[in-house]
């Protein structure tokens, strides 16, 4: 199950108990960390989240609200043992600058740490359980958002007709894969008549800090979920435009002409200390909205 959950739905800075950007995706037990604000460690304790369980990180940009997190996160991996290999992704500088606070602190770690820099739309996880894809956004710095494609399960076997039609134990992988059977005088088995087709594999998408941007619709067209930005209510649009952020509405628009089936929004200014608006706002122009919720994991 293909899942995301917020520890962090604020901008800039911390207010009303909001905290800066950070997500987890989460599929078959693997975790995925999405940005890194300050206090990421303290929400994954609060929200139960393993982190022995994390093995890659995406930073989309360098302002400080997505990233100052984690070299406290990458030390304290250290100091609990962690053991794994952690991939950090993100633009240039993220590794210059990790490494110096490494360095001057003579921290030595223990497990295996690997940076991989981000310098354009790109696959950068591809396995057999999920493709991971970035593509740039629209923000005053280079800055990234990040797509989760699950991976389409095998074929189901109808157990009944399997051992019915006495098809071999061996044979049960090239079933799953597609393959009919064929017996030993030549009788073709479909594989349609032993299999059922499994679902379409989710997608989630993250998008992260950006202006209204429609180049960014090809890159999560009819995604299951999207998150994307709305540090302002849509009276500050032209602020929001001032300062490469996105409004209610804008996110909302970017939501319904890509043809996704929902729609979280999150990244609030601390000039808000209710939320209630932002979700009303968008929902005018895509229904399905909610409000991006510290603590809450929303399945995809």
């Amino acid at each position: 199950m293909l899942a995301v959950t917020i520890l962090g739905n604020n901008s800039a800075v911390p207010a009303f108990d909001r905290h800066p950007t950070s997500q987890v995706v989460t599929l078959g037990g693997e975790n995925f960390l999405v940005d890194c604000g300050e206090g990421t460690q303290i929400q994954m304790i609060n929200y139960k989240i393993r982190r022995s369980k994390i093995s890659h990180i995406f930073i989309s940009h360098l302002h400080g609200d997505h990233y100052f997190g984690l070299v406290g996160l990458i030390n304290s991996f250290s100091l609990l043992s962690h053991q794994q290999e952690l991939h950090v992704f993100g633009p240039s500088p993220l590794q210059e600058i990790i490494e110096m606070q490494i360095r001057v602190a003579d921290t030595k770690l223990c497990y295996p740490l690997h940076f991989h820099t981000i310098s354009g739309a790109a696959t950068l996880v591809n396995n057999e359980r999920i493709e991971i894809k970035c593509f740039p956004t629209q923000h005053r710095i280079e800055c990234y958002g990040f797509s989760f494609h699950e991976k389409k399960k095998p074929r189901k076997l109808i157990l009944e007709s399997v051992k019915e039609n006495n098809i071999p134990l061996y044979f049960y992988d090239n079933l799953k894969n597609g393959e009919d059977f064929i017996t030993s005088v030549g009788e073709v088995i479909k594989n349609e008549w032993l299999t059922i087709e499994a679902p379409k594999g989710k997608t989630y998408a993250f998008c992260a800090d950006t202006r209204y941007n429609e180049s960014m619709i090809e890159h999560i067209k009819d995604a299951d979920l999207i998150y994307h930005e709305t540090t302002y209510l849509d009276n500050f649009r032209e602020r929001a435009t001032e300062r490469f952020h996105s409004t209610t509405k804008q996110a909302a628009l970017i939501a319904q002409k890509a043809g996704v089936k929902k729609l979280l929004v999150g990244h609030f200014s601390s000039k808000y200390d209710t939320l209630e608006e932002f979700e009303a706002e968008a929902r005018e122009i895509f229904p399905n909205t909610e409000l991006a919720l510290e603590g809450v994991t929303y399945k995809v």
